[in-house]
């Protein structure tokens, strides 16, 4: 979406219903609201999770304006690569750093990582582990897969600053729930939300918030998995 695309002049029918709905009627639904800087984290995460480059592109402003620390949207592009992998992020890399410099936005300062190479798979399987029990502190022993998502995905990410982890795993299930194909692994999140405090209710409003930018069917999939997760929890 750029700056010389008019929508509102080539398409002004579906955009005056577009603009009522996406902005208006979702973000004020009665039951369904967030607060900004969890909707916007939410949007964000959910774009990246759909390869919507160009919408991100045009939210990210707007996010920053109202909301998010510059830190806080870079730690989104860096989490997202362990979920979608680098080859889908990197655009996203680009259009964070050339929005930022367009917008005057000052880019984050660095040192926000809390592990070292030693002690990175020790503290990824504890953050695991609060997100989803105990067991996880041994999970990383069942294969070098699993090792690497505790010292990479857990270790060098989730520990960072910037982010609780009540944040990350809001905006992993962003990512899972907007890309599909994903549901064993987002009814697992929604777990790992559920165990944090982000109960079933607010994972609603999530999907309610980024349906527009998800579309029906990912959300339906997304409640459904929102369901069994509750189901499996009671």
């Amino acid at each position: 979406m750029t700056e010389t695309m008019n929508f509102h002049k080539t398409d002004s029918e579906f955009m005056e219903r577009w603009e009522a709905f996406a902005y208006n009627e979702v973000v004020n639904e009665p039951g369904q609201t967030l607060d900004e800087t969890t909707r916007y984290l939410a949007v964000l995460a959910a774009l990246i999770g759909s390869q919507s480059v160009d919408a991100y592109r045009y939210y990210l402003p707007k996010a920053v304006e109202s909301a998010l620390t510059p830190a806080m949207v870079k730690e989104v592009v860096y989490q997202a690569v362990d979920y979608l992998g680098f080859g889908r992020v990197f655009p996203f890399f680009a259009a964070t750093n050339e929005v930022f410099e367009a917008n005057g936005i000052p880019n984050p300062e660095e040192n926000r990582g809390t592990t070292t190479m030693e002690d990175r798979l020790e503290k990824g399987a504890a953050a695991q582990a609060e997100i989803f029990g105990s067991q996880m502190l041994e999970a990383w022993k069942a294969g070098h897969i699993n090792r690497w998502l505790a010292s990479n995905c857990f270790g060098d990410i989730y520990t960072r600053k910037g982010l609780d982890l009540k944040q990350r795993e809001l905006i992993t299930f962003c990512f899972l729930a907007a890309q599909g194909g994903c549901e064993p692994q987002l009814t697992s999140h929604a777990i790992g939300n559920m165990n944090l405090g982000n109960d079933k209710e607010f994972l609603v409003r999530v999907v309610s918030q980024i349906l527009p930018y998800i579309g029906y069917p990912k959300s339906l999939n997304a409640n459904r998995c929102i369901e069994n997760a509750a189901t499996q929890m009671a």
